[in-house]
């Protein structure tokens, strides 16, 4: 199967810039590239009786109201989720980031999903292809350096198999001090061929055996098996629960070098979305938004709030990159349409 990578330019709200088209060449599968909206893999589809069908949900408004956060695969760094009061401290010293979570009250998600990306390379080959975007903060978004105790270099390549949505994550230190970060995918997920309401008798498996505890949407600091409300190491439709949980302990098999974290089906369609990641990812995100037309599936290198535990001592996840070092990661979203 030959693969083809082809650019267009496209605005979406006050957002404009070229989006990448990743294509299988017999029209089986394609990719879609918002390097304008944080790099955002907005679509991911496949075929479904002649038609595309969506494995990557988008809000319909996306062309007039393009919110980072809401659709596709929006990249989280260098932290997933909220930070408490946008404070982190490192080496003695305090930064004070934007309040940017739906409370003002904290800061969410770091600067990647909110900000253009460059595109630094492309190909297509026989086997797949790729689309590699990088983000340096002091060349992306100067501003916010002081904000952040080091400057990054990020890199995320994304790799459209027949099958297969691949992430490769680089993250550069080019600093003489440490970088401290923490990475998360927040892909919004839905399958093809369902036309439910909702995502109610969605089945989902969860490879999870703990829960962070939380009070507002902030971890403890403690970890707790999972409550049976919240546990769907059996797999089970997802009914009414509604999911927004920072899970641990995963436990699902290895494939590849590669930890599968969770499973999403339905009894009445063909085929099943398999999410997995490199086991750097220790923790996942389940998030069921208010639509509830998508389950979030999410796979992060760490905890919430997770430099704020780090300092008192919590094993959270979070991740210090000597000056000068690299570290890369892989995710795999992989559609298995038997």
């Amino acid at each position: 199967m030959a693969f083809r990578v082809s650019s267009a330019p496209r605005t979406a709200g006050d957002k404009s810039g070229d989006v990448y088209e990743l294509l299988a060449a017999d029209g089986s599968a394609r990719a879609e590239v918002w390097p304008q909206c944080g790099f955002n893999c907005l679509k991911w589809q496949v075929r479904d009786g002649g038609n595309w069908a969506d494995i990557l949900f988008h809000m319909p408004d996306w062309d007039a109201n393009p919110v980072p956060t809401r659709s596709g695969n929006p990249i989280l760094f260098p932290f997933p989720g909220r930070l408490r009061d946008g404070r982190i401290t490192f080496d003695g010293q305090t930064y004070q980031l934007p309040l940017t979570d739906n409370t003002k009250l904290h800061s969410i998600h770091g600067f990647t999903p909110r900000n253009k990306w460059r595109v630094i390379g492309h190909t297509a080959a026989p086997e797949c292809a790729s689309v590699t975007g990088e983000f340096v903060l002091s060349v992306d978004l100067p501003e916010a350096l002081a904000y952040w105790p080091a400057d990054f270099r990020f890199q995320v390549t994304y790799r459209l198999y027949g099958n297969k949505l691949q992430l490769v994550a680089r993250v550069e230190n080019p600093t003489a001090t440490g970088l401290p970060f923490g990475l998360g995918y927040h892909g919004y997920f839905c399958l093809p061929g369902v036309t439910d309401a909702d995502v109610s008798n969605y089945v989902l498996q969860a490879n999870v055996s703990q829960v962070w505890a939380s009070e507002n949407n902030l971890p403890t600091g403690e970890r707790v098996p999972t409550p049976p409300a919240l546990d769907f190491q059996t797999a089970r439709p997802v009914g009414a629960t509604a999911l927004d949980n920072v899970f641990s302990g995963v436990n699902g098999p290895t494939d590849a070098g590669l930890v599968e974290q969770a499973v999403l089906s339905h009894p009445q369609a063909k085929g099943k979305l398999r999410v997995l990641a490199d086991p750097a990812f220790r923790e996942l995100v389940l998030f069921t938004p208010a639509h509830r037309k998508a389950v979030a599936i999410e796979p992060y290198s760490c905890s919430a709030d997770a430099s704020n535990l780090a300092a008192r001592g919590v094993d959270s996840g979070w991740r210090v990159l000597s000056a000068g070092a690299a570290w890369e990661a892989v995710v795999e979203y992989r559609w298995d349409a038997k």
